[in-house]
């Protein structure tokens, strides 16, 4: 769902520029350990970060892991930044970019991701759109591409038919499933954060599935 328009946003998440990226960092491939005070930690990135409440969690909770969000909409990434900025205790491990999972070969390099999380993602129901859904084979072998060998996706959805195909699409392109859950909230993960989107929907008993899948051993 595209979001209307706020003229203001584009002004007021200027505040954020010391760690969000209005444009694609496409000059920080291969360095973005260098943006972090702790440059020796891990990196995990999170394709769709929304309003930034998973992220934020996760980084609170694992001051030893660098983290980067990704998200398209300005409107949205705004108030993850907001979310940052406002924390009462400082955050130094997150950046946030604003940009499309289409280009991340061109924004990290080949093996600078230790994890990637897609939490939630569009399940782009119809089926002439299945191309678009983040867990398509063609995003799986860029993800393969950005991931070290020892690499894994931390995946999320509320939405049955996305993980089922989520599943075959891992299973055909050589990944390593483990932690297959239809129902994440009946046995938490610790550790775990839940979503804004998560927040809300469990809430009104919808289960959640999750699975993790590590990066085929090949080169």
């Amino acid at each position: 769902m595209r979001l209307r328009k706020k003229p203001w946003i584009e002004e007021a998440i200027k505040e954020y520029k010391e760690f969000l990226f209005l444009d694609e960092p496409k000059d920080k491939r291969e360095k973005w350990r260098q943006c972090f005070k702790k440059p020796e930690n891990p990196l995990h990135v999170e394709f769709g970060t929304g309003k930034g409440k998973f992220i934020l969690g996760m980084a609170l909770k694992n001051p030893e892991i660098n983290f980067v969000g990704m998200e398209k909409q300005q409107g949205v990434i705004y108030y993850a930044g907001k979310k940052i900025a406002e924390s009462e205790t400082k955050i130094e491990n997150v950046r946030l970019i604003l940009g499309d999972v289409s280009v991340i070969e061109e924004i990290f390099g080949k093996g600078e991701v230790d994890c990637i999380y897609l939490n939630f993602s569009d399940p782009w129901p119809k089926k002439r759109h299945f191309k678009r859904r983040l867990t398509y084979r063609d995003f799986l072998n860029r993800y393969k591409t950005i991931l070290k060998k020892d690499g894994r996706i931390i995946f999320k959805t509320d939405n049955r038919g996305l993980f089922d195909f989520s599943i075959s699409e891992f299973k055909e392109t050589g990944w390593n499933l483990s932690d297959i859950t239809y129902d994440l909230h009946s046995n938490p993960v610790e550790g775990d954060v839940e979503t804004e989107y998560e927040e809300k929907f469990s809430r009104k008993g919808n289960s959640v599935c999750r699975l993790i899948a590590r990066r085929p051993n090949e080169e």
